[in-house]
């Protein structure tokens, strides 16, 4: 059984999805974009903001379902300019416990949704 997780604290979807998805013990976060939650703006001009805005909307999430960046086990990275990876990953990492950190991946990808730099999805378990 799976049951969808929402909240007003992170961005509404803007397609066909939830924001993320309990399925038993498992949450499916959707990829998170720079958007400010409480205005809709789109933050798109430096990438350590653009980075904090996403795991800030994860963040969201992950504490509307009753978990914290402790229970996330996987995360995806797709950035528009790999050149910012250190940037992007400055930021990341400063919301994890180096020595727990999930496992993860980054991509560099052609385009992201609206044509951000940053995209970050995540899967925990409770």
């Amino acid at each position: 059984m799976k049951k969808i997780i929402n909240t007003v604290n992170a961005p509404a979807p803007i397609g066909p999805y939830n924001q993320a998805i309990l399925a038993g013990n498992t949450l499916y976060i959707s990829g998170q974009i720079p958007i400010d939650p409480s205005t809709g703006d789109l933050i798109n001009d430096d990438i350590k903001k653009e980075t904090r805005q996403c795991m800030e909307n994860l963040k969201a999430i992950l504490t509307e379902a009753g978990l914290t960046f402790e229970n996330v086990v996987k995360s995806s990275i797709f950035l528009s300019d790999m050149k910012q990876f250190a940037m992007v990953n400055e930021v990341y990492g400063s919301y994890f416990n180096s020595k727990t950190a999930p496992a993860r991946e980054t991509v560099e990808v052609a385009n992201l949704p609206k044509f951000v730099n940053v995209e970050i999805s995540m899967i925990a378990i409770k």
